[in-house]
């Protein structure tokens, strides 16, 4: 696992032993930020079940100020921490060792542009999370974006009250659903 683009490009991620985490694939991350990388620049961005930190690490990478990376893993928090110190990027981030759905009921201390979730397969987890960022929408921004990484086998529609499905975007084994707040008469285009 690599970072694709931006002032750490090819830097190399550790990964995190085990099959706890669900670690995007290079292709998959490539099209999700080249659908991002228009509005990346100057936000801040909120990487849920961080994993490696793969995700908000790029995100950094190619030009947001600032991503908070929230795992309660400790081998995780431990491989997000190393890989912001290997790539430098230490000093945008700030990584916190807490249950994601603990952490999205808390009021809110900043908003995010840009909210990743990408939970453990098969458990309903992002359907959990997505309804817990809809119930406690001040993490957002009226033109933010959340992003859910699944398996398409586990999509299902969901009723919201403060956000709107605006995308799918499917790469084989990995479908990426898009939500904006539904304050946002139209969602940017992610064409």
């Amino acid at each position: 696992m690599r970072v694709i683009a931006g002032k750490v490009k090819g830097f190399k991620l550790r990964m995190v032993s085990g099959d706890g985490t669900r670690p995007i694939m290079d292709r998959v991350k490539e099209n999700l930020f080249n659908i991002l990388t228009p509005y990346i620049i100057d936000t801040d961005f909120l990487d849920l079940f961080a994993g490696t930190g793969s995700v908000g690490i790029e995100a950094l990478s190619r030009g947001s100020r600032f991503a908070r990376f929230i795992d309660q893993d400790r081998a995780a928090v431990k491989i997000v921490l190393a890989n912001l110190d290997h790539t430098g990027l230490s000093e945008d981030a700030e990584v916190w060792r807490m249950d994601a759905f603990t952490f999205l009921q808390r009021k809110p201390d900043r908003q995010f542009d840009f909210v990743y979730v990408a939970p453990p397969q098969y458990k309903d987890m992002w359907i959990k999370a997505i309804k817990a960022i809809d119930e406690n929408p001040g993490w957002l921004l009226d033109d933010s974006w959340v992003i859910a990484q699944i398996d398409p086998a586990e999509y299902q529609d969901l009723e919201l009250r403060n956000l709107s499905l605006f995308d799918r975007r499917k790469y084989g084994g990995t479908e990426l659903l898009f939500y904006s707040p539904t304050s946002t008469s139209n969602p940017p285009s992610s064409s």
